[in-house]
């Protein structure tokens, strides 16, 4: 199908997310603009990613029709602050007829996302932070794997993790998967040795593989008990830090029934949060101290956070968990200048909070440039953006509609996943059909799919 013209798109703020996301919008095809008060982070973003860099307030008019808001397709807003990215989404709002997404991360906020989003008018409030906290709890609720992300609403899920020595997998084809463990999985893609494979049948697994598997949670559990994982959430949690992400952490945690310490060295802060959470455990106390982490319990503790507000440190912190306790981690990184030196590193489960924030941005771009014939839900990035994960809604009948999966002449590198039908998850075999009505997810190693008649070859 004819490819179809990039959007007009205006971002606000050039600090970590915000080239995020210019460098995965200008690989998609798109015409940016970027906006900021800091004229060396314009003049640098603009001379790498060659898109047209203003620097000014862009909650300002004049910016803003310089910046050419009359003609734009989307407005995003993610500097530092939250009001003003809300105020830089209200101006462009009356200016112009374009969608407006803003950044909001105070807690204070977060209760209000839906208000706000209504009476502003907005197409997405994202919050970072809170994002994190989730993707956090859905790891901690079930500790052996690396990651868990959610589709069709929560009913089913794409988990990741590495086949341990010893495992019944190691050794073990794909076409045999079924028949010995009995469990109705799909392997989507596997990761070895820095190659990501989207694997047939014939595919051998072996130890050290990074598995990535879709399933409906129910039948996850089953399948990851089957092969030797323990399935039970962690009971108890320490982070460091008490920042944002650490509160909406301890906000999911608690009513899962996980206890949670929180050490924090500011003492204004540690009582600001034993109000906000009654229920948790708040130390005041240098969270990077080995002996306060030993006094506290680490070597204990069945899982551990670090979410300063400092890549190295959290880095560290993991791996002097890692050292000490059989703690679960999870490691929470900003930057990524040193990604291949982190891949190297057993760091656990490691979450970037930038490229949360860039892939929900990214799914509603997609949705926006698409025709109708179906809309991007959910997208996420995998194995260092090489694969990605899309679910796609089917709006209305097309050439991939009615016809056997084993008809329809696919792209190689792709492989549908589930199809959700009225509620229901089904792993497809090559005689089930998508129909108009259907939610699909498929895993694949193209980029820049917005409809669902790009799997076609």
């Amino acid at each position: 199908m004819a490819k179809t013209k990039g959007l007009s798109i205006i971002i606000v703020g050039c600090g970590k997310v915000g080239e995020t996301l210019v460098e995965q919008l200008i690989r998609e095809g798109h015409d940016i603009t970027i906006i900021d008060k800091d004229a060396a982070r314009v003049e640098s973003l603009a001379g790498t990613y060659d898109v047209m860099g203003l620097v000014g307030n862009g909650a300002s008019y004049s910016v803003q029709v310089e910046a050419g808001i009359e003609k734009t397709d989307l407005f995003i807003a993610v500097t530092e602050s939250d009001e003003l990215n809300l105020l830089c989404c209200t101006v462009a709002k009356r200016v112009a007829n374009c969608s407006a997404i803003a950044r909001v991360r105070d807690p204070a906020y977060s209760q209000e996302v839906s208000y706000l989003q209504e009476k502003l008018g907005l197409a997405m409030i994202i919050n970072p932070e809170l994002e994190t906290a989730r993707e956090a709890a859905r790891i901690l609720a079930l500790p052996t794997v690396l990651d868990v992300s959610p589709f069709a609403h929560g009913q089913a899920e794409l988990v990741r993790f590495k086949i341990p020595q010893g495992n019944v997998l190691d050794g073990m084809m794909l076409y045999d998967l079924s028949k010995k463990l009995d469990t109705n999985v799909l392997i989507c893609a596997i990761e070895r040795g820095g190659e990501v494979y989207i694997p047939t049948g014939n595919f051998q697994m072996m130890q050290g593989d990074v598995i990535s598997v879709v399933a409906t949670s129910q039948t996850t559990r089953l399948f990851l008990s089957r092969i030797g994982f323990k399935t039970n959430q962690v009971r108890n949690t320490m982070i460091i830090g008490g920042g944002k992400a650490a509160y909406y952490l301890a906000q999911q945690l608690l009513p899962m029934g996980i206890e949670v310490k929180i050490i924090e060295n500011n003492r204004a802060r540690c009582e600001e949060l034993s109000e906000l959470l009654p229920r948790a455990t708040i130390i005041n106390g240098d969270g990077t101290d080995a002996d306060v982490l030993k006094e506290e319990g680490l070597k204990y503790a069945e899982s551990f956070v670090p979410l300063t507000g400092i890549d190295e440190e959290n880095v560290m912190l993991t791996l002097h968990a890692r050292h000490v306790s059989k703690a679960k981690v999870i490691t929470k990184i900003n930057r990524i200048a040193f990604k291949d030196v982190i891949g190297q590193l057993d760091l656990g489960s490691v979450i970037y909070p930038r490229y949360i924030t860039s892939e929900a941005i990214i799914a509603y771009v997609r949705a926006k440039k698409n025709s109708m014939n179906s809309n991007v839900e959910t997208l996420y990035h995998l194995f260092d953006s090489r694969v990605e994960a899309i679910e796609f809604r089917v709006n209305e009948r097309s050439a991939v509609t009615g016809r056997m999966l084993k008809d329809l002449r696919l792209k190689k590198g792709l492989l549908i996943a589930f199809i959700n039908r009225d509620g229901e998850i089904l792993i497809p075999t090559g005689h089930d059909t998508i129909e108009a009505g259907d939610t699909v997810m498929l895993v694949t190693t193209h980029t820049g799919f917005n409809d669902i008649r790009d799997i076609l070859a």
